[in-house]
């Protein structure tokens, strides 16, 4: 009988978490500011979860949005991040650490996962901005990653599903192989077929309404590329279950 694949939500806050677990996923991925891609979250966003929801957590390390090449004081900053949350009860890390010429940085990689064991470590997209698919994913599986969130080196899953499914084979029983990038109720089904992967990750998101009466509209918060301040993004947990009911 076919194995029922497990499905990570990522999210960045704990109304998200409540949600996720709310429409059966098998676990989230913690971070803040989605919008970049995903950051750090705080230390209190960890600890509230963990009081009000009892699903996994995979808590990003990720200092700032842009590249994936740290400087000194950036890897500094993540390696302190990795012991405060592992410490504080995540139950994985999730990292992507490049070197300048598009390769994986192994030698901070492989520091950064000494820190965080026995926890699990996931490595992110940053996968998809190396040069290399077939050499970065040998490299993790040599460092001792646990599994990599890939795109299949395109913007979305839907456009890199073959290479992901190519990455699927190759990888067999090494590494677990965990497509992402604007994963939806639409193509989840299809790319299931396809791929074969074991694990999916997916946002699946809806908008709130802001509980603000007063809406000062001549004032902003952010730049000029803003989301609008009057809705808030959260996961959808009838969009996780649209997921979930179809692997029951």
């Amino acid at each position: 009988m076919e194995q029922k694949p497990i499905i990570e939500i990522c999210v960045e806050s704990v109304e998200s978490v409540i949600a996720a677990e709310q429409g059966k996923a098998d676990r989230v991925e913690l971070c803040s500011d989605l919008f970049e891609g995903g950051l750090t979250p705080t230390l209190g966003t960890l600890r509230i979860a963990k009081k009000v929801s009892s699903i996994p957590l995979y808590v990003m390390i990720r200092p700032r949005g842009g590249d994936f090449c740290y400087s000194k004081i950036e890897f500094d900053v993540m390696k302190e991040n990795a012991r405060i949350f592992k410490e504080e009860g995540a139950d994985a890390l999730v990292v992507g650490i490049l070197s300048e010429d598009g390769t994986i940085d192994k030698e901070r990689m492989e520091e950064f996962i000494n820190i965080a064991r026995p926890l699990p470590v996931t490595f992110h997209r940053a996968f998809d901005m190396t040069k290399d698919p077939y050499e970065s994913l040998e490299t993790l599986i040599t460092l001792g990653v646990d599994r990599v969130l890939s795109s299949g080196f395109e913007a979305t899953a839907m456009d890199g599903f073959r290479l992901l499914k190519e990455l699927v084979k190759i990888a067999g029983e090494r590494i677990i192989i965990m497509p992402g990038g604007r994963i939806s109720e639409r193509s989840f089904d299809f790319l299931r077929e396809q791929i074969q992967a074991k694990e999916y990750h997916m946002p699946l998101p809806s908008l709130v309404p802001s509980r603000m009466q007063w809406r000062p509209n001549h004032i902003y918060m952010g730049g000029a590329l803003r989301k609008n301040e009057y809705h808030i993004e959260q996961t959808d947990p009838e969009r996780v279950l649209a997921i979930t009911q179809i692997l029951t």
